[in-house]
């Protein structure tokens, strides 16, 4: 018998329309073949749904061909039964089909054979004990074919792809080919390099579980395949059928091919899933979980299951986790909505977005607005009063131009200071300057002043430098005496005599060291984005900016001495540089000696140290009596055994009402670093059932490290009280100011429910008495409970990296399901170390965690009892979720993380609000 080496299995993949069956003797074409091959006639049973299956193969007598067609004198067809309706990927294939389905046949006839006795011997069995498992089995399964029909099922249909929807078509395979190019040796592209090549690259042991099952299909066991081969692989795994789909990852299981799955093959699936999405902790689990797919799965206990209950918990997938609401509606009303504006004209659209634009920033431009008329008006002051002096006819324009942009100068050095007087600041984030001022932009204010202190000392040091100095020392004799007199001594100075004086030295050391700050306060040094070799790379970091920018004490002195020993203006009262920095310098040294008392003041001593994956370091502490704050709001700490100057900013994660403070510091600097060694040290090995890696608390025996804290200080999450609705956004680390506010919501939930139940109480006792005692605290309670009831709902997503970042705050999330039994928090999870919902690589890992959840209510990826997604968020949903559910409403949108995202977040509420009448206001951290 010849076996054709690109043998493919497609027994219940392939859809074969109208016919009822397919008896096969010879290939379609008129390829001839010897007496001595063999032939078989399979019966092929086609279903309703299309999917074929093998009914029956008998063997049938061997006809010559090519003697029928001798003696006769006309072609002779061996088997006219082939029906030209069959489906296939191409017609050319018809030859290569009829051979793969005879080598096929002659394997299954042998196969069916023992399978049939064995069957025979069980249902033979006395009492039909195990005839009776087999009855619901066979119910179960058609049930699950006619659920398979209704439209519930069709999204999952499109589901279990190998290679992502935006990968698929020529683009992608012209990728594929040329990555073959480059990884085939001899013209063969071994098994090891097949991840890279189909873009499988992260999932490497997936990928060659992939190209086994692929072999395996085509009866071959192979370390390496050709173009054509690898052609063929291609197609199949980017098959739009989702039958043709399942069935290769049904076979990827089924490594003995007896068509069935143990619970040892659905462990190693789960740990190759685990492993390809990076889920370590889903690996240990994996017998647990095989076993809960069989428990389900196997009610029968046969010990196996088949490709139908695969195919059923993959479809129901949906129906075990009705926990999650879905957004599927939402796409539909988002463009609807978006429909409106594209029909108006661009001047329409501009002079909304104009308009917008204006609404969302006018704090902002107002002040800078008011800030540069400022710093016009100033600039013009010096250049006409400079205009009137002698000096003017011998340096000429150019002194005008430096004395105009120092008094800009002296303003911006003053005013530098006030975005940085945090508790200043605080403070008036709490008086009604804020409905005016935007006190969240205060480090961005700050930094756009630096820009024009750079501008400012151009254009002063500049013309000095270059242009009236030199116009000075080459002006005549004549024209000095006439005009500048006695002004620079008896004489008229040099070049060098310029630069030597008071005036010069300070001026050029000014210069040099505001340079040096500036530069290290880059972002490319500031967050170590410039790789220097050592000792070098001690000038990148946050230490190089944080040491650097206190240059500026010595800048400030200089700045006095260089204001007070002017050559043109020698009388003190008309010299303005001390009038511009004496409140802002009064103000920042008594910011910072408060800071240093309070420092002290507030004594706190450690509760709790836990360490956990992700290098977050959780330090719970006793709260002193006088620090009152609010969530959202962060402090400094300082750890004096790390070092005894710096002080780090971090977001509080414990809620107003509770009776200690608490921060997540993850290490992402030297500081950081050198702070989770210190505590690491002290804390003790990890103990059973807690999940931190390392603990400590008061009890430990090692002494730990002291700490100091400042503040509170305010931030723009602390504001989200002003809004009815809340959308939370947090990246990794980035969740903990968010932490705060659901524990102080949730915390206002219990006071809210207590405080029903108390005036139920109050209601019913009143019912009783004969007067109306119970009125006056009925109508006491009534508006306080209003007043906390002021945010409605609360949506919190939270995306991260790390499975093991979910331990962070798994007591917070625990909470909140258990206690909030309105509904007013609602949370979602996303990990994007996971592959989407939808990919073959995650699609076991899916079932398994709707299983879980809807058998034991937690999520097998979090631990909590909220539902962890896959991949990213799509933001554009989300946002047109809420904007449904809250029409006219009044959106709070705070995002805590990376930039890029705000960007998005920013983007989308721009949109949303110039299409509907809800609003969305954004707000990110600023640290």
């Amino acid at each position: 018998m010849n076996v054709s080496p690109k043998h493919e299995r497609r027994w219940a993949s392939d859809t074969v329309p109208d016919i009822a069956f397919v008896s096969a003797g010879t290939s379609p074409g008129t390829e001839s073949y010897s007496v001595a091959d063999e032939y078989v006639e399979v019966t092929l049973d086609v279903q309703y749904d299309h999917t074929v299956v093998l009914r029956g193969v008998e063997p049938v007598a061997v006809v010559n061909v090519d003697e029928g067609y001798a003696a006769s004198g006309t072609e002779t067809p061996v088997s006219s039964a082939w029906s030209p309706s069959i489906r296939r990927s191409s017609p050319s294939r018809w030859r290569q089909f009829s051979q793969e389905l005879k080598t096929e046949a002659v394997a299954k006839a042998r196969q069916f054979s023992q399978e049939l006795k064995a069957e025979l011997r069980r249902f033979s069995w006395g009492q039909g004990g195990s005839e009776t498992a087999f009855v619901p089995r066979d119910l179960r399964k058609q049930r699950a074919q006619l659920e398979r029909n209704r439209s519930g099922t069709k999204k999952a249909l499109r589901g279990l792809k190998f290679i992502s929807s935006k990968s698929n078509g020529v683009d992608a395979w012209n990728e594929v080919q040329s990555n073959f190019d480059s990884l085939a040796r001899d013209g063969f592209l071994y098994r090891t390099d097949f991840a890279q090549c189909i873009g499988m690259k992260d999932s490497k042991e997936f990928a060659l579980e992939l190209f086994d099952a692929l072999g395996r299909r085509r009866r071959l066991r192979v370390e390496k395949i050709s173009r054509d081969e690898l052609s063929e692989f291609w197609s199949q795994i980017t098959d739009q059928s989702f039958d043709s789909r399942l069935q290769i990852f049904f076979d990827m299981v089924d490594k003995n091919e007896d068509g069935r799955i143990t619970e040892e093959e659905v462990k190693e699936i789960i740990m190759l899933s685990a492993s390809a999405n990076k889920l370590s902790r889903l690996k240990e689990q994996a017998e647990e979980y095989a076993a809960l797919i069989m428990e389900e799965l196997d009610p029968e206990r046969l010990g196996y299951i088949e490709l139908w209950q695969l195919e059923t918990l993959l479809l129901q997938k949906d129906t075990y986790l009705n926990y999650s609401q879905a957004l599927s509606y939402t796409s539909q009303v988002l463009s609807q909505n978006l429909q409106g504006i594209r029909s108006r004209s661009p001047i329409r659209r501009m002079s909304r977005r104009m308009v917008y634009y204006l609404q969302e920033n006018w704090k902002r431009l107002w002040v800078l607005a008011l800030w540069v008329s400022v710093m016009i008006g100033l600039f013009t002051w010096k250049f006409i009063e400079y205009k009137r002096k002698n000096a003017y006819h011998v340096m000429g324009y150019c002194l005008l131009a430096a004395k105009g942009a120092a008094e800009t100068l002296k303003f911006n050095m003053a005013l530098i200071l006030f975005p940085v007087c945090r508790n200043t600041i605080t403070w008036l984030r709490s008086t009604k300057l804020s409905y005016i001022a935007p006190f969240d932009d205060n480090i961005n204010f700050h930094k756009t002043i630096a820009a024009a202190v750079v501008i400012g000392v151009i254009l002063h040091a500049g013309n000095h430098l270059a242009c009236d100095f030199p116009k000075l020392v080459n002006s005549s004799h004549k024209t000095y005496e006439k005009y500048l007199d006695g002004v620079f001594g008896d004489h008229k100075p040099s070049y060098g005599d310029l630069i030597k004086g008071v005036e010069g030295v300070t001026g050029i050391l000014m210069v040099i060291l505001m340079a040096i700050a500036f530069t290290l306060a880059t972002k490319w040094f500031r967050r170590n984005l410039i790789k220097l070799p050592k000792p070098f790379n001690r000038l990148t970091g946050f230490n190089a900016f944080w040491y650097s920018h206190h240059l500026f004490v010595i800048v400030y002195v200089l700045l006095i001495i260089h204001g007070v020993n002017l050559y043109l203006e020698r009388k003190w009262h008309l010299q303005t540089t001390w009038m511009y920095l004496a409140v802002p310098i009064v103000l920042y040294v008594g910011e910072r000696t408060l800071r240093y008392f309070r420092s002290g003041f507030y004594t706190v001593r450690l509760i709790k140290v836990a360490i956990y994956t992700g290098n977050v370091l959780t330090l719970q502490m006793s709260k002193p009596p006088q620090f009152r704050y609010k969530s959202g709001q962060y402090m400094f700490v300082q750890c004096p055994a790390v070092s005894p100057f710096e002080w780090h900013p971090f977001s509080i994660t414990s809620a107003p009402g509770d009776d200690y403070l608490s921060v997540h510091i993850r290490q992402l600097g030297d500081w950081t670093q050198e702070l989770r060694r210190v505590f690491s040290a002290a804390c003790e090995p990890p103990v059973a059932g807690k999940s931190g890696l390392l603990r400590a608390d008061e009890t430990t025996k090692k002494c730990l490290p002291k700490l100091r804290i400042d503040g509170p200080y305010g931030a723009p999450a602390q504001d989200y009280r002003n809004y009815d609705v809340l959308l939370l956004v947090g990246l990794g680390i980035g969740a903990t100011p968010f932490i705060s506010i659901l524990k102080d919501l949730l915390n206002n939930i219990v006071k809210m429910e207590e405080l029903a139940d108390s005036v139920s109480d109050s209601s019913r006792g009143s019912d009783l008495s004969t007067g109306s005692t119970d009125s006056p605290s009925f109508n006491k309670i009534s508006p306080k409970r209003k007043k906390t009831l002021k945010t409605t709902n609360s949506y919190f997503y939270w995306v991260t990296r790390e499975q093991g970042s979910f331990d962070w705050f798994k007591g917070v999330m625990n909470e909140v399901a258990e206690l909030d039994q309105r509904g007013v928090i609602e949370m979602h999870n996303y990990l994007t170390s996971v592959y989407e919902e939808g990919d073959a690589r995650s699609a076991l890992i899916t079932m398994v965690q709707a299983l879980n959840h809807a058998k034991n209510g937690v999520d097998i990826v979090s631990g909590t009892r909220v539902r962890t997604h896959f991949a990213r968020p799509n933001w554009k949903k989300v946002f047109s979720k809420i904007c449904s559910k809250h029409c006219n409403g009044r959106i709070g949108v705070f995002y805590c993380g990376a930039p890029v995202l705000a960007k998005e977040l920013s983007k989308l509420c721009f949109e949303f609000n110039e299409k509907g009448q809800t609003k969305f206001e954004f707000h990110k951290e600023h640290f």
